[in-house]
């Protein structure tokens, strides 16, 4: 796929961003608004990643890093792009920005029922680590 660009994503890119991932992503978090994603942009401008084809959005990651972990949230490809390189792309694309910024590895949060993003993610090289599970516990207005 040459002519696939990937490129860090602005505020004017975040409808669109939004929208997408209705489509693309499996599953959605508190932060799936568009507070939260402005929030993501301007404290780190280059963690979200959008892979375009031809001017238009084919996938995303959030490639976050905060100084201790490399974060991979999001890895999402247009359904009729998958299977293509554009997950692959995104994920190099991650990995290089990691490696720039002194991290050692990247994690990848990852749905236990996505059977796809499974296949994916090994494919990338990625492993499940079982001795661990995710603790979460929503903050403000969101706690319960």
């Amino acid at each position: 796929m040459t002519d696939l660009r990937i490129r860090a994503a602005g505020p004017e890119d975040l409808d669109t961003v939004l929208a997408f991932w209705k489509t693309a992503a499996e599953g959605t978090s508190i932060s799936d608004d568009r507070e939260g994603v402005e929030r993501l942009v301007a404290r780190d401008a280059d963690a979200l990643l959008l892979a375009e084809l031809d001017g238009e959005l084919v996938g995303t990651v959030i490639a976050g890093f905060d100084g201790w972990r490399c974060h991979l949230y999001r890895l999402a490809v247009r359904p009729e792009r998958r299977r293509q390189g554009v997950g692959s792309a995104l994920l190099a694309a991650a990995e290089e920005r990691f490696v720039g910024l002194g991290g050692r590895r990247g994690d990848a949060m990852v749905l236990e029922r996505n059977g796809t993003a499974h296949h994916a993610w090994r494919a990338a090289g990625y492993a499940p680590q079982e001795q661990w599970r995710r603790w979460v516990r929503p903050l403000g207005d969101e706690a319960v």
